[in-house]
């Protein structure tokens, strides 16, 4: 690996969702965990609103606009259904998915969330932790290392400070045997993280792109520097003020922008000098998909949005349950895919490509 000065630690505030408006809903005030988030987001000088009942009502507007407004401002305390504790695979991502939440107070234009996600596009956060994380136990594969996802349908970072949830997942998980938990990120606020005893079984991926595609489509979210910042803390051994997580990248989504090979490669060359000192490292390449729902809503969303959703210039793919799905011509995966894979290997000779997709 190429060595570069070292970066020091900084203390910069990291980047914090404040929503507009939070509620809880009556099943969620019986949870003593859901009272626990009560006293964090007060803490904090929110105020809640205790509903009567488990409906949430009341946030569509006249617009689009206006509702999604309303929606992503929206902070709802719930507890998860029993449906919810019936977990699924995800391959390539881990074995399992479980969830800390859905929704996320970002605004990434290209959310992966849209047409994945039913309702509008509120943030909940699940009450009933404990019994979420007790579930996991009956998914473990006997004489096996079972990979559990924390963040399929949320950034569960994004909601620490209001939570605390991520925190007391990776302690959960930092005492079980044959378990991995695996969560990622496009926020900053680890600090909170870097003295838990997670016992190496938390692998914790933070999500990178370019500079001018993350200022351009994610909003909302940490800068890239806040963010490589955030995964040089989380990778740093303890003895040096960090972590000591195994940790990952998560580039996502690609896109073959106008001169990409030399954007991505300074952006490799980033990563490497914030992770100059070979910590337990992976990459995860997703490049950029959508479907005709997720086009839609995410043209109603962002309609001055200036990101290729134009089905002519893609190949459809029907997934295994048959939908289908807009993904890059075959030769334009073909050469991304031959890059990023060199980069990887030549600025990380002993890191993991985990997939491409």
């Amino acid at each position: 690996m190429r060595h570069t000065h070292e970066v020091p630690l900084t203390t910069a505030q990291p980047k914090l969702w404040t929503p507009k408006r939070v509620l809880i809903t009556s099943d969620a005030l019986w949870e003593e965990y859901g009272r626990q988030i009560v006293a964090r987001v007060q803490a904090l000088g929110i105020e809640i609103d205790e509903l009567k009942n488990n409906k949430i009502t009341g946030l569509r507007g006249k617009t689009i606009a206006e509702t999604y407004r309303n929606a992503k401002s929206t902070l709802a305390v719930v507890a998860a259904r029993p449906g919810q504790m019936k977990l699924q695979p995800i391959p390539p991502s881990a074995d399992y998915q479980f969830h800390l939440a859905q929704g996320c107070p970002a605004h990434c234009q290209y959310c992966y969330l849209a047409g994945s996600l039913p309702g509008l596009p509120i943030t909940r956060v699940y009450a009933n932790l404990d019994e979420i994380l007790e579930n996991t136990k009956k998914y473990r594969k006997e004489g096996k290392a079972t990979s559990f996802e924390a963040s399929c349908y949320t950034d569960p970072l994004s909601l620490e400070h209001l939570t605390g949830a991520l925190s007391k997942t990776i302690a959960f998980f930092g005492q079980q045997k044959g378990a991995m938990l695996r969560w990622v990120s496009k926020f900053d606020n680890v600090d909170g993280l870097l003295t838990i005893a997670h016992g190496g079984n938390t692998r914790t991926r933070i999500s990178l792109n370019p500079e001018s595609i993350v200022k351009t489509f994610e909003g909302g979210a940490a800068g890239l520097h806040q963010r490589l910042q955030a995964l040089r803390k989380l990778a740093l051994p303890v003895t040096h003020g960090g972590g000591g997580y195994p940790v990952g990248v998560v580039m996502a989504p690609l896109m073959p922008v106008d001169n990409w090979e030399a954007l991505y490669e300074q952006l490799f060359m980033q990563i490497a000098s914030y992770l100059d000192f070979g910590p337990d490292l992976t990459f995860e390449f997703i490049t950029h998909r959508f479907t005709d729902t997720s086009r839609e809503i995410l043209e109603g969303w962002y309609p001055n949005t200036s990101l290729d959703l134009d089905v002519d210039t893609r190949a459809v793919k029907i997934t295994k349950f048959g939908s289908k799905k807009y993904v890059y011509h075959k030769e334009v995966m073909v050469k991304m895919k031959s890059f990023f894979y060199q980069k990887a290997a030549e600025y990380f000779p002993n890191a993991k490509v985990l997939y491409w997709t």
